[in-house]
């Protein structure tokens, strides 16, 4: 397999994983739980999955990608995900970066932003405003946004549910 033809198989099963995180999302919403959805990769296999529980866990840190993160390790039985992927359908706030950081993924993939995010009232700019000062170029992990048409269908769905429990 060419170096190309493997790149583009990666970024193929990337963007499946991420449509994937969107739905989990999507059914988190439908089930109590917030518009976020969350997944680990390893070796081209989803390990684990995550969705928002803050409001139904009564528990602020049950975020989608700390509770795939998680999962993942309880499955995988180590603290370290080195060589996994962590995909999620939105940027991940400062503090699920920080805990990928602390797992050692090797890379991050995201589709909706921190803006798709404000739009639904999840508005953390203060909190990243704080991690500004540090330039992307000196992370230790790859984070790419992958921007796919139905990014925001978790928010979409958070919105048009009567029932939320803002947050």
């Amino acid at each position: 397999m060419t170096a190309q033809t493997e790149e583009t198989s990666v970024h193929e099963a990337e963007r499946a994983w991420l449509n994937e995180a969107i739905d989990l999302a999507t059914t988190s919403v439908a089930n109590g739980g917030g518009p976020f959805g969350a997944l680990i990769a390893k070796d081209g296999e989803i390990v684990a999955l995550g969705n928002n529980q803050v409001t139904s866990n009564l528990d602020p840190t049950a975020h989608a990608e700390v509770s795939a993160m998680r999962a993942a390790c309880q499955k995988l039985g180590t603290f370290s995900l080195e060589g996994c992927v962590l995909v999620t359908s939105c940027e991940p706030c400062p503090m699920c970066l920080s805990s990928a950081l602390w797992a050692r993924v090797d890379r991050v993939v995201f589709s909706a932003d921190r803006h798709d995010a404000a739009v639904a009232g999840f508005d953390d700019r203060k909190f990243y405003d704080l991690f500004q000062k540090q330039p992307a170029s000196l992370w230790p992990v790859d984070v790419e946004q992958i921007d796919l048409p139905n990014r925001t269908a978790p928010f979409d769905a958070w919105l048009a549910k009567s029932d939320r429990i803002d947050y």
